[in-house]
């Protein structure tokens, strides 16, 4: 069964609040995690994984936080999924080459291509303006 992990759910909540704030306002940790009901340690091992990939930036320091990397609507929730949860996969058999010898002959390999390209491609066209709705 695919399900988001926690992580992932709190990774949507804590970047979805942010995308919700004016785009020129760090936002503290702190708040974020209050806002969403969120453990500020785990947010903010979420968040330090979202700045190495450019989806937030960090401020240290005094008036520190953190802001969106990019514009909200620049943003999908495929990726903020996939940087948290990593590829969305279905089946084990779908995740490369050499992963399962009964692809070429399995009735239902297709079909989790097929789930995997539509999930895929819904989140791709969800951004997080969309979500903050702004």
């Amino acid at each position: 069964m695919m399900e988001l992990t926690r992580k992932g759910e709190y990774a949507i909540r804590g970047i979805v609040y942010l995308a919700s704030r004016p785009g020129d306002q760090v936002c503290l940790l702190s708040e974020i995690a209050a806002a969403v009901d969120v453990p500020q340690t785990f947010l903010a091992k979420i968040f330090q994984q979202f700045s190495k990939i450019g989806l937030v930036r960090s401020y240290r320091g005094t008036g520190g936080g953190f802001m969106l990397g990019r514009a909200p609507e620049k943003i999908s929730l495929l990726e903020v999924v996939e940087a948290v949860e990593g590829p969305i996969i279905p089946n084990r058999c779908v995740t490369g080459e050499g992963e399962c010898n009964r692809s070429s002959a399995c009735k239902v390999h297709p079909v989790w291509v097929m789930v995997q390209s539509q999930v895929r491609d819904i989140l791709a066209k969800v951004t997080l303006k969309e979500l903050a709705g702004i």
